[in-house]
């Protein structure tokens, strides 16, 4: 994780709580919607190289702590510039508040779309969405320092991954089941 500015770090602390709690609202949903126990996803065709189940709460606690505090990060960062007077950090905080939401939507939005409606096919097209808005957020975060940029590489590799998944799962499934 990057260092940030003495400067930024009164915002810091506010920050967190916030995108800590947009976090954790997406992972609440995305939890509620999830039922790897349920008679539909057992029917389902996996592919031989999928994670195993214990893997995914592990994976998704540390993306979405390191999403929360990065994003935490830039936020102080661009509210100690747009505090100066400056026109750009406003509108790049701005950027990034809605790039955050969009992507936390869209995060919750799969579990949703797989588990709930039972729709791999959709999921992926949903996927494909998550990660580019997880790539978009990690190039604002680098826009503002590389450390924090680099810091989301790692949820933008799970979502890539996680839409090469889905999109297998999906092309074994062709009908939904259920």
């Amino acid at each position: 994780m990057a260092t940030m500015h003495t400067r930024s770090n009164s915002t810091f602390p506010a920050r967190l709580v916030q995108t800590g709690a947009a976090t954790a609202a997406a992972a609440v949903v995305g939890a509620w919607a999830t039922n790897p126990d349920g008679a539909w996803y057992r029917s389902l065709t996996l592919p031989s190289w999928q994670p195993p189940r214990t893997a995914f709460p592990v994976v998704w606690t540390a993306l979405y702590t390191g999403l929360a505090v990065t994003s935490a990060a830039v936020l102080a960062r661009h509210d100690m510039e747009a505090g100066s007077g400056s026109a750009t950090a406003q509108t790049h905080r701005s950027g990034f508040q809605r790039a955050l939401t969009t992507n936390l939507v869209l995060n919750a939005g799969w579990s949703v779309i797989f588990w709930r409606l039972r729709n791999p096919a959709l999921a992926s097209l949903e996927a494909a969405a998550l990660a580019a808005s997880t790539i978009d957020l990690a190039r604002r975060a680098a826009r503002e320092d590389g450390r924090l940029g680099a810091s989301l590489v790692p949820y933008a590799a799970w979502t890539m991954f996680a839409k090469v998944l889905t999109s297998a799962i999906a092309k074994r499934n062709p009908r939904p089941t259920d």
